[in-house]
Formats: structure tokens, C-alpha cells, sequence
């Protein structure tokens, strides 16, 4: 029995400790800023400051039409028309009532002028001079009345006719030839000449730093190599129930006559803290490198080991601002310092305070930053 015990406590003091886990390999590099002031990138498109339907005031069936899409139009220029049989049949009997309404006029004042004449003979007795006047005042009125339905029929006839209210361009067609359309339903759209916008909506993260008569630079996608100016002068003071973003209107100054209506635009605006933040940069990942904590964009950040190095790197997740998507990448404007490594693939299979061993890209060209 001795024995036995004294067996069991020499296999107990020769037992050795379980190894522990080996670190998990993660693909991280350290990230490095463009050296350039963070600026936040929107998408947009060119605008026309005004955009108007062009309608008919009243209905009808359209039987022409003088302008088509992408047409440059003057102000007074007919653009199209009803077809006017109703309206002048309308107009003629307007003023054929108008023509007899006239004829009991002229006639009620010739009897009142008679009757006054003889009363101031006391030929007449007064109750029939109030007659006279009564009747003269009838004929008045409704020669009025019937000027009245005379002039309003006239419009009605020249409502027949779509004119442009300004000059610009036909950018949409919304009716056709032979098509019987109501009052007030529009025909063309037309956007003014003049002005030009730059139209982008806003993330509520960047909303603080703008304001009306806050400067952008503006690239377009067509011209490459262009950058032109622009300044906010609408700023909407709710957000898109279903984008949650702030429509953001900016004047294109000076655009040149090359640029068009519809382009894809690109707006930069400079940080509202640029003076007190030179040193702010962005960093480029690959999309794969993104992942969330809660609704917030975050990336996973390797900590470095405590005690020298000795102890392994930790992983910890960093909330980020993100100032533009690209096909395949983001550009990173705050949440990050120079130098930080960052995992670039696999965040979804990692978690937070994991000891990781950082180790490069196959192809660390695919990854620059």
C-alpha cells in the first residue's frame, strides 16, 4: 500500500501542463494616411436650380407638338397645342352674347335719356322714370356679365396653346400627340437656363461641419481632370424618412458650357476643423477589412503585446468614420493612427481580446493603402 502511494505522488509531480493555444494567424498590415487633409467625398449630380412641368389650363386632346426631348426652348415659344373647336365655338357665343347684351345697353340708355328728358317736362309720371333707370341698370350689369364671359372665353381659347414661361431645355416628355390629357397634367418638364446645382444628400455624421455658404470642390466624372467650385445654398432641415440623409443643394460656379444636366458628380468639402486638424489623413482599406460594432463602422485593430513583446497581440475593435466608398475599397478619416495594423480579411470569424499572430498579405500590392 506504501508503495502504491509513493508511486502516486511521483507520477503527480511529473505531470505536465497542457500547452497552450498557439496564436491564430490574421492578415493585418500597418496603415499609413495619404498625408493629405481628410475631406469628406459625396456622390452627386447636376442639377438645374428650377425645374418646372409644362402643362395645358385646361383639358383637351393635344394635336401638336412643336418640341421634343433635349430641345433648347425661349421664353413665349408655343410648345403645344390643344385642339381649339370646343373653345371656339365658346368664344363665338360669348361674344354674340356679348353683341346682344351691348344692343340692350345702348338702347336702355337712349330710353333713359328720353324719359329723363320728359320728366323734367313733368311729362311723365316718376314711377315710370324709375322704371327706365331700373331697367338701364339691368342692361348695365349684364353687359358687364357677358364682357366678362367674352374675356374669359378668349383665354380659355388661348389656353389652348402650351407656351414656355422661360427659356431652357426639354427634359422629359410626358405626353403624346392624339393623347387627351386633364387640367394642369404636365406635357414636358422643363429646367431653366441659368444656374446650375450640384445635388448630394449628407450622412447625419457629417452634417455638423456644413452649412449654407460652405465652399466644395466639385469633380465630374465625364470631364476627368476638371475641378470646379461650388458653394451650399440650400441645406435640408429634415432628413429623408428613408435614406436618413440631408439633401445638400450647391451652386456650380462657373460650369462652362461642357457641362450637362444629369452628370455624376463628385463633392469634396474641406473639414469645418481643418486649421486645428492639418495632420488628419485617410487611410484606404479594402472593403473586405470592414466590419460593424452595432450600426457603426469598425475594423479590427491589432494591439500590440504587453511585457516586451513576449505576450501575444490581442485583437481589438475600432469604431471608424468612413468619408468615401469605392468598388472595393474605403477611405477611413478618423478612428485610425499612422502605423496601426488592421485585419483584412476574416472579420467575421475573429473577436474581441483574441491573442492573433499578424502576418502580410500573399500579394501586398492588392492591399496598399
Amino acid at each position: 500500500m506504501l508503495s502504491l502511494c509513493t508511486f502516486a505522488l511521483l507520477a503527480a509531480c511529473h505531470r505536465q501542463e497542457p500547452e497552450a493555444a498557439a496564436p491564430r494567424p490574421v492578415v493585418a498590415v500597418a496603415v499609413h494616411g495619404d498625408g493629405q487633409p481628410a475631406a469628406m467625398l459625396l456622390p452627386g449630380d447636376v442639377e438645374a436650380r428650377y425645374s418646372t412641368p409644362l402643362s395645358f389650363r385646361i383639358a383637351g386632346k393635344i394635336v401638336e407638338r412643336r418640341v421634343r426631348l433635349g430641345d433648347t426652348v425661349k421664353p413665349g415659344e408655343v410648345v403645344a397645342r390643344l385642339d381649339p373647336a370646343d373653345e371656339q365655338k365658346n368664344d363665338a357665343s360669348a361674344q354674340a352674347q356679348l353683341d346682344a347684351a351691348q344692343h340692350r345697353y345702348v338702347y336702355a340708355k337712349q330710353q333713359l335719356d328720353r324719359d329723363r328728358a320728359q320728366a323734367k317736362e313733368n311729362l311723365i309720371a316718376q314711377a315710370q322714370l324709375e322704371q327706365t333707370e331700373d331697367a338701364y341698370a339691368s342692361a348695365l350689369a349684364q353687359r358687364d356679365q357677358a364682357a366678362q364671359q367674352a374675356s374669359l372665353a378668349k383665354d380659355q381659347l388661348q389656353y389652348t396653346t402650351l407656351s414656355a414661361d422661360h427659356a431652357g431645355v426639354i427634359t422629359a416628355e410626358n405626353a403624346d400627340t392624339g393623347q387627351n390629357v386633364s387640367s394642369g397634367q404636365a406635357v414636358y418638364n422643363l429646367a431653366w437656363s441659368g444656374d446650375i446645382d450640384v445635388v448630394c444628400d449628407v450622412p447625419e455624421t457629417a452634417l455638423a461641419s456644413l452649412a449654407v455658404g460652405h465652399q466644395a470642390s466639385v469633380t465630374l466624372a465625364a470631364l476627368p481632370g476638371r475641378t470646379f467650385t461650388a458653394r451650399v445654398r440650400e441645406l435640408s432641415p429634415a432628413a429623408d424618412p428613408q435614406s436618413r440623409t440631408w439633401r445638400a443643394k450647391l451652386t456650380l460656379e462657373q460650369p462652362g458650357a461642357d457641362v450637362r444636366l444629369g452628370m455624376t458628380a463628385s463633392v469634396s468639402f474641406a473639414p469645418a476643423n481643418a486649421s486645428t486638424d492639418a495632420h488628419a489623413s485617410l487611410y484606404t482599406l479594402p472593403a473586405t477589412a470592414l466590419f460593424h460594432d452595432g450600426d457603426a463602422p469598425a475594423v479590427w485593430v491589432v494591439s500590440d503585446g504587453d511585457n516586451n513583446g513576449k505576450d501575444k497581440d490581442t485583437l481589438s475593435l475600432r469604431r471608424v468614420q468612413i468619408a468615401r466608398y469605392g468598388e472595393r475599397t474605403v477611405d477611413i478619416s478618423q478612428g485610425l493612427k499612422d502605423g496601426e495594423r488592421v485585419v483584412l480579411q476574416g472579420v467575421h470569424t475573429v473577436s474581441a481580446g483574441e491573442k492573433v499572430r499578424a502576418v502580410p498579405p500573399l500579394h501586398p500590392e492588392d492591399f496598399a493603402s
